[in-house]
């Protein structure tokens, strides 16, 4: 995967994982992520609970050691990294935040 692409996607996990957790979630800390992938390097601060953290750092985990040169969408791969209830866990997440994203975009369209 090129590095703008695993950038992306460390930023649409972020994002996703974020607006959930501050939906869902309270204790919510700050935290500073060196994050590394071949040789990019990058810092990031999240804003998330311990158990969305976890799941980020899964996630991440998962990411960088992705064998594919174009990475597939993750539902779509022939061959799937994550185990089965990280997977269902990551994809409620998923599904929940990209409502919220496509109802403030509407929001934003007709209010502002």
């Amino acid at each position: 995967m090129k590095t703008e692409k695993f950038k992306s996607e460390v930023n649409t996990l972020k994002t996703f994982l974020e607006i959930y957790c501050c939906n869902k979630h309270k204790n919510k800390t700050a935290v500073e992520k060196n994050i590394r992938y071949k040789e990019l390097k990058f810092s990031t601060t999240l804003y998330l609970c311990d158990e969305c953290l976890s799941m980020f750092e899964y996630s991440l985990e998962k990411l960088q050691n992705c064998p594919h040169d174009e990475k597939p969408r993750c539902r779509q791969c022939s061959n799937p990294c994550y185990e089965k209830p990280q997977w269902k866990k990551l994809a409620k997440i998923m599904r929940y935040s990209g409502i919220k994203l496509g109802l403030l975009k509407l929001k934003n369209k007709f209010f502002y």
